[in-house]
């Protein structure tokens, strides 16, 4: 007579109610972040090549764009601008009248109630694409402090409830922090890219908002991607700083760095599910090779597993959909 054991794993998958009700980690609409394009002009839904079902938009085809993330239970948005003219110091950015600030008074008179996010960072509004002001062929981290903080101010003035600064200059929160508290700011919210990566998942991205380097790269600024302990650090200093949202940049190659900043850190954690990240899946299943909602919404959940509170992603509208459907 075989021997069985007493502990049977396979009882509590024996059906979908069974295993629904068993299942550690949940993923929900709630979870997600929605990253948008802004561009100038008018009537422009300018599909980006390298993301399939992305676009950039003008700021009057803004509104409809958001409604259709809202109308699926999004609650977040992250806005990122691509300005009508570039100089090496970005001066664009901080312009009260600049694609962002412009884009950010158009959701608040059309969709008061969703919660925008605003990228803070130079490298779309440069003409060198660097994420910071340039002396001899590097980046002056104290002199592009300054603009940061600047930066920050004015999309808080257009009314964004929360800045993300994204440039990895040392520094970066303190000095934000300290500028929207002068300007009496002290309850907006950062949400600090701390740990973000000299990926080389980022190329679509660089496509999308136009942002890539004009020489040289940004392993000078962003982490090396063999490294968890200087991400750790990072985030220490940015929790210290001041940060209230601490982010893991990209998501699916970093999963270890995000369940250990879980472990060291009390704030809510963000992660980025970045455009190569997407890109792979959507040309993969373009191809036919893979299950595009199974995959998707498998790397998803584990980066919610892995220990991320929110997730930054392009599928959001798509996996709102997948997921209302097996509700």
């Amino acid at each position: 007579m075989a021997t069985y054991p007493k502990h049977r794993m396979r009882r509590l998958r024996n059906n979908a109610a069974i295993r629904k009700i068993t299942q550690e980690t949940s993923l929900s609409v709630n979870d997600f972040i929605y990253p948008i394009f802004v561009t100038y002009g008018k009537g422009v839904q300018d599909s980006i090549e390298a993301m399939p079902g992305i676009s950039r938009v003008s700021i009057d085809n803004l509104g409809a764009e958001v409604h259709k993330a809202y109308d699926l239970g999004i609650q977040a948005i992250l806005l990122f601008g691509i300005p009508e003219s570039k100089d090496s110091l970005g001066s664009d950015s901080y312009n009260p009248n600049g694609i962002i600030q412009l884009a950010i008074k158009e959701i608040r008179q059309n969709l008061p109630d969703i919660l925008i996010i605003t990228d803070v960072c130079m490298c779309e509004y440069t003409d060198h694409g660097h994420c910071g002001i340039t002396e001899s062929g590097s980046v002056n981290n104290d002199k592009t402090l300054d603009i940061l903080a600047k930066i920050s101010v004015s999309h808080v003035q257009a009314g964004s409830d929360i800045v993300a600064p994204s440039a990895m200059m040392d520094g970066q929160v303190a000095a934000i922090r300290s500028s929207l508290d002068q300007n009496g700011y002290i309850e907006s919210p950062i949400m600090a890219y701390s740990a973000k990566y000299a990926s080389g998942f980022y190329g679509p991205f660089r496509e999308a908002a136009m942002s890539a380097p004009s020489y040289g790269d940004r392993q000078t600024y962003q982490l090396d991607t063999a490294n968890t302990r200087e991400a750790m650090e990072e985030i220490r200093l940015d929790v210290e700083e001041g940060a209230d949202i601490i982010m893991v940049k990209p998501a699916l190659a970093y999963l270890d760095v995000i369940s250990a900043a879980k472990s060291k850190f009390m704030l809510p954690i963000a992660s980025y599910n970045v455009s190569g990240e997407y890109s792979m899946i959507k040309a993969a299943a373009q191809n036919g090779w893979i299950d595009e909602k199974r995959i998707a919404l498998e790397i998803l959940t584990s980066i919610k597993r892995a220990g991320a509170d929110m997730i930054i992603t392009y599928y959001a509208k798509e996996a709102a959909q997948w997921l209302a459907k097996t509700d």
